[in-house]
């Protein structure tokens, strides 16, 4: 499996980074158990400028170009972004918004901010889960939010391994291999089956109307 992370933090060292290595590395140890799983992040910071060029001239730079392909080939993404003006970064919207409108369609994604403070982390319901409903992506139900007085509270982590765990269950759900199903009978059938045990015999009912039109 492949998992690919999605940081939009501009500092060094980031947050939002550091959320991220948290979230990815709960998700493999999740995904562990018979499965292999590829980790790659793609550092927004590092492609801003070719985010930029990419939406004056319409073609990708080829580190764009590698985190646009990377991201369509995941088997599973984790995306975290700062707070900026009560909603997702600038950076980040505009990553998304280059990326092909149905390369996320059907793929599990794990939504989760930091911020300086609790009160932005309606973020997470009010921008960041409807821009990837729209994608057509499947969010996994727990986001996580990591204020600055998270780090080291009790809560975070539990919240963590929370969202790792259902986005490890969705990804390994869709890498399994299928089985193929038996075929369904038609009711019909069944209900002659089960006559034709009892010992009737049961005749179709256009049979029926057939055989009375010729009397």
């Amino acid at each position: 499996m492949r998992l690919v992370v999605v940081s939009a933090g501009l500092s060094v060292p980031s947050s939002t980074r550091l959320l991220a290595d948290r979230l990815s590395a709960a998700t493999v140890g999740r995904a562990a158990a018979g499965a292999d799983v590829d980790v790659e992040v793609v550092e927004l910071r590092d492609l801003a400028v070719e985010i930029a060029h990419n939406f004056t001239n319409g073609f990708p730079g080829r580190k764009l170009a590698a985190a646009l392909a990377a991201v369509t080939a995941a088997d599973g993404l984790i995306v975290v972004t700062p707070v900026f003006s009560a909603s997702y970064s600038g950076l980040f919207k505009s990553f998304f918004d280059v990326i092909d409108p149905d390369a996320l369609a059907g793929k599990p994604v794990l939504i989760a901010a930091t911020g300086g403070s609790t009160r932005h982390s309606l973020v997470l319901e009010h921008a960041l889960r409807p821009l990837f409903s729209y994608l057509r992506a499947v969010v996994v139900p727990t986001a996580v939010y990591a204020a600055s007085e998270d780090w080291g509270a009790e809560g975070l982590p539990e919240r963590i391994e929370r969202a790792a765990a259902e986005l490890a269950a969705l990804m390994k759900g869709l890498s399994a291999p299928s089985t193929p199903s038996a075929p369904l009978k038609d009711d019909r059938d069944e209900k002659a089956e089960k006559a034709e045990k009892s010992g009737f015999t049961v005749v179709p009912f256009a049979d029926q109307l057939a055989a009375l039109a010729a009397r």
